[in-house]
């Protein structure tokens, strides 16, 4: 029986239902931050001003102080110049609309208007060291916003990155690198226009003081509409985003070398572009709503702004006729007023984008705060130098969301050092879960994993996962060179050619190099130029190859010849023999029995819990779940298939 399904929101594609299982829209409840930041009205945005500026300011300094002064200070000085046009100007009308012969008014107006050009070329000057000091900028601060960003998400725990929640916010965080790179520009704008605004508004108050409030009435229509268009805006980008990337998810799968064989033996060309154009077309839907209410609130806004036009224009008029104002002085009032009137219109806009930008910068630093409390510790109790046992007592652990079965439940055992212990089980036994919590990549919901009585979980991590080396049957594939997929077993340290050499024969995979065309600076990506591509089980030497880099104490092999043939198979398994043999510890997972009867102890886990241990014959004779299925195994190799009737 189907479980019923809340409410889904309204214009859901059947792409998201069949492929995804329901909609890909994120509920804004989760976000406890949400209502106070879509509160986006001009209050919120005079209050949050000065704190947007120091965020941006602290960016700049952060990644070239000496061009973040340059920005200050020539925009301070543009502002002041601009007032200084405007008395001029007004000097310059001044004199030429006085009585007497015009030569004279003219010789009279002169240095105003020497000074109003002196004032536009330095205006010119000052933009100019803007432009390349913003230029200068931008780069950087996006580059240290990210460099920040990924170092956050590097450093936290891995339930974290497998945390639905804690995903959200990284996919929404990505685009705070982007908009604190904007926020400079528009910083600098916003310095630009209040300093114009205040000088702007200083003449017309000199001028006449009834001029100021309408210029404010003709300004706020603007303001509304900005506002308004930014807070729906933002509050779609929050709900879609899972959305979007899903859509890429499809995208990228077209293009995916992985995905192009079964895309072309199974035509599942077709059937991905037309989800993918379903995807689309619902995404385009929400933005064709953004834009008729866009187009619908700046019609409002375009109406009531000619209304205070209309009137800022008759008072002026009314001041001149009633005798209250000269010519020349309506004159500067009509410049000062379409000056004013574009600052504090530029001025409103530029903040409200600032704010706007501001929201993904305050997405990003979330991240900076979720991602301090939840990153891996450091320092703790050291390990001991020479452990002689690791031994899990009593360990429970459910994986975060899973309401079924705890992955592993009230497990005890004991893992011997500089042996051969195999965990074995069939899918779903909690092997991998158990090796995962070996290597502190998890914790335990209950019970202790004890190095000689030293608690794991109070244990330095760093030390910990330094005693590791992992070959998972899933290991990463780097796109990188041979080289640097080897040496990336211990990427912290420099890069040692005779170490990786040692570490390629000590796998067995000095014939996968010597074939490669460039030995191991070839390139194992092959979707670029020079690029080369391993199979399955040249990927697997390469990947043991690099735990033998590493040089842990614990060498950690899930399913290490899977994609091995028989032959192949056997030679990795002496190699494994011959590291346990040197002392280093081999924790081996894997479904061929057969395999594991050279390892000195054996732990058989089913439906996590442990319900067998021993050697390889102590198990077979006991005749318990191993023995079951090391039968089985073997039935295969030895059963005679029936003759086919004639």
């Amino acid at each position: 029986m189907r479980k019923k399904r809340g409410p889904e929101p309204a214009g859901v594609s059947e792409s998201e239902r069949l492929l995804f299982g329901g909609p890909l829209r994120y509920d804004m409840g989760w976000n406890q931050h949400s209502e106070a930041f879509l509160e986006l009205n001009f209050r919120s945005m005079v209050t949050r001003l000065p704190s947007l500026l120091a965020a941006s300011l602290r960016l700049a300094r952060q990644a070239d102080p000496v061009a973040a002064r340059t920005v200050l200070a020539a925009e301070a000085a543009r502002g002041v110049a601009q007032a200084v046009s405007l008395l001029a100007v007004n000097d310059v009308l001044g004199r030429l609309m006085a009585p007497g012969p015009i030569e004279g008014r003219l010789r009279e107006a002169l240095p105003a208007l020497v000074t109003v050009a002196a004032v536009m070329m330095v205006a010119a000057l000052l933009r100019a060291a803007t432009t390349y000091a913003t230029g200068r900028l931008e780069p950087k601060v996006e580059r240290v916003a990210t460099e920040q960003y990924l170092e956050r998400a590097a450093e936290v725990e891995l339930s974290a990155i497998e945390d639905h929640a804690f995903h959200k916010l990284l996919d929404t965080a990505q685009y705070g690198a982007v908009s604190a790179r904007h926020m400079i520009a528009y910083s600098a704008r916003v310095i630009n226009g209040m300093i114009s605004l205040v000088a702007a508004a200083g003449v017309l108050t000199v001028l006449h003081p009834a001029l100021l409030p309408l210029l404010v009435t003709m300004t706020l229509p603007s303001a509304w509409s900005a506002l308004t268009v930014a807070r729906r805006r933002y509050a779609s980008f929050q709900a879609w985003v899972q959305h979007v990337r899903a859509g890429r998810l499809i995208a990228g799968l077209l293009i995916e070398p992985e995905a192009a064989p079964e895309i072309r033996v199974h035509g599942v060309g077709g059937f991905l572009l037309r989800h993918y154009r379903a995807m689309s077309e619902t995404a385009e839907a929400e933005q064709t709503r953004l834009a008729a209410l866009a187009a619908r609130t700046g019609l409002i806004a375009a109406a009531w702004t000619g209304l205070a036009t209309a009137a800022t224009y008759a008072t002026l008029g009314g001041l001149l006729l009633g005798g209250a104002m000269a010519l020349s002085v309506a004159g500067t009032a009509v410049i000062a007023i379409r000056t004013g009137s574009q600052s504090l219109e530029s001025l409103v806009v530029e903040v409200n984008a600032l704010h706007e930008e501001a929201l993904f910068v305050g997405d990003l630093e979330r991240l900076h705060v979720e991602a301090a409390e939840r990153t891996i510790p450091v320092g703790g109790a050291a390990l001991p130098a020479e452990p002689r046992e690791i031994r899990f007592e009593n360990v429970t652990f459910r994986y975060p969301g899973d309401t079924a079965r705890p992955a592993l439940d009230d497990v005890s055992l004991s893992l011997p050092l500089g042996r051969i212990i195999a965990l074995v089980g069939e899918n779903g036994s909690g092997k991998t879960t158990l090796v995962k919590l070996l290597s502190g990549l998890y914790t335990p919901d209950r019970g202790r994993i004890l190095w000689d009585g030293v608690d794991a979980a109070t244990a330095d991590r760093r030390q910990l996962a330094d005693r590791i080396a992992m070959v998972a049957q899933d290991f990463k594939r780097w796109p990188f060179t041979a080289r640097v997929n080897v040496a990336v077993g211990r990427s912290a340290a420099p890069l040692d050619d005779e170490r990786v050499a040692a570490a390629v024969a000590e796998a067995g995979a000095g014939e996968v190099v010597a074939d490669l065309p460039r030995g191991l600076d070839t390139l194992l990506a092959r979707h670029f130029t020079g690029g080369h591509e391993l199979s399955g089980g040249q990927w697997q030497r390469l990947g043991i190859a690099r735990a033998a880099y590493r040089r842990g104490r614990i060498l950690v092999v899930d399913e290490p010849t899977a994609a091995l043939d028989a032959r192949a198979e056997l030679a990795v398994f002496e190699k494994i023999r011959a590291l346990a043999g040197s002392g280093q510890t081999v924790v081996l997972i894997t479904h061929r029995l057969a395999s594991v009867r050279h390892a000195d102890l054996v732990h058989v886990l089913d439906q996590g819990r442990l319900v067998e241990s021993g050697t390889p014959d102590e198990l077979l004779a006991t005749g318990g779940v191993y023995a079951e299925l090391y039968a089985l195994q073997a039935e295969q190799f030895t059963k005679v298939p029936a003759p086919k009737p004639a």
